[in-house]
């Protein structure tokens, strides 16, 4: 049951408003999957991404007692750090198109005492949340992954209270692997065009600014990080995992055979584990920017 707080932050959204073919589209429209190998990425991801996801936070000075929303929230996101942000006397609502992703993000709240946490299942387009209700609303590698972003980017805007902030982390491809291996061109060549399949935008980290703009948003800041890895580190292999959520889609549209996939995901694997080679999968782009009072 919802607690008064939560009661009123959610009033006017009806939780089984996206479901049956509304929610079979959202779920569609999202590139990644969300079988269990996708949940376990997505999770170390919020480790992975913490300190930069502190860093854009600090941009917008999210502070104690406001309420934000993490749209496509997946089974974490940044429902911890937002949590410890707002306090005790703020709210943070989680938001999901996939029913298992708002279970784990659910139970991850229970586990971890988040009690200003409420996690919905809703489509990031139209959450149906009432109008101007969050001093920040936050998106994390989401626009990247859908067609029509910014449709999204409207409904993020709408969310905002007059004089609240927006803010988003994107990536924007690289696809740098040194030395360089032709199975990771191939793998590269199978992302691009699955991607490109989807309607996505690889590298639309770089327009963000821009859409930001286009949006009505001002004050709009960026920052661009550049992370290299190596052997060891959980994202050295983020290419070949990501290639490998998308294998079934992959494999009926016919784009490469599972036995080539299995092939190149051996060979990368072997080659990446060598300490000697490095990969920037991304730049990283952070922006922020403010709804007009």
């Amino acid at each position: 049951m919802l607690s008064a707080a939560n009661r009123s932050a959610t009033a006017g959204f009806d939780p089984g408003a996206v479901s049956g073919q509304g929610r079979a589209r959202a779920t569609r429209a999202y590139t990644l999957g969300s079988d269990a190998a996708e949940q376990a990425r997505l999770r170390r991801q919020s480790a992975e991404l913490r300190d930069h996801a502190a860093a854009l936070l600090d941009r917008v000075a999210l502070g104690q007692g406001q309420r934000a929303i993490d749209l496509a929230c997946g089974p974490s996101g940044m429902l911890e750090l937002l949590s410890d942000r707002v306090g005790a006397r703020g709210q943070v609502i989680g938001l999901d198109c996939d029913p298992t992703h708002v279970a784990l993000a659910h139970g991850l709240a229970l586990e971890r005492g988040l009690t200003n946490v409420t996690v919905l299942e809703g489509d990031a387009r139209r959450t149906q949340l009432p109008q101007g209700s969050f001093d920040l609303v936050h998106a994390r590698l989401l626009l990247i992954n859908i067609p029509r972003p910014a449709e999204v980017l409207t409904e993020m805007v709408r969310l905002a209270k007059p004089g609240g902030w927006v803010d988003s982390q994107e990536a924007d491809a690289l696809l740098l692997c040194q030395p360089p291996h032709p199975a990771w061109e191939r793998l590269s060549e199978v992302l691009r065009e699955t991607y490109r399949q989807d309607g996505a935008d690889l590298q639309i980290g770089r327009r963000l600014p821009e859409l930001y703009r286009a949006a009505g948003l001002v004050d709009v800041g960026v920052a661009v990080h550049a992370d290299h890895h190596a052997a060891g580190d959980t994202r050295h292999t983020l290419i070949p995992d990501l290639v490998r959520t998308m294998r079934a889609k992959i494999s009926q549209r016919e784009l490469v055979s599972e036995q080539e996939l299995e092939a190149l995901d051996d060979t990368i694997r072997t080659h990446l584990n060598d300490h000697g080679t490095i990969t920037v999968p991304h730049l990283l782009f952070s922006v922020w920017g403010r709804k007009p009072r």
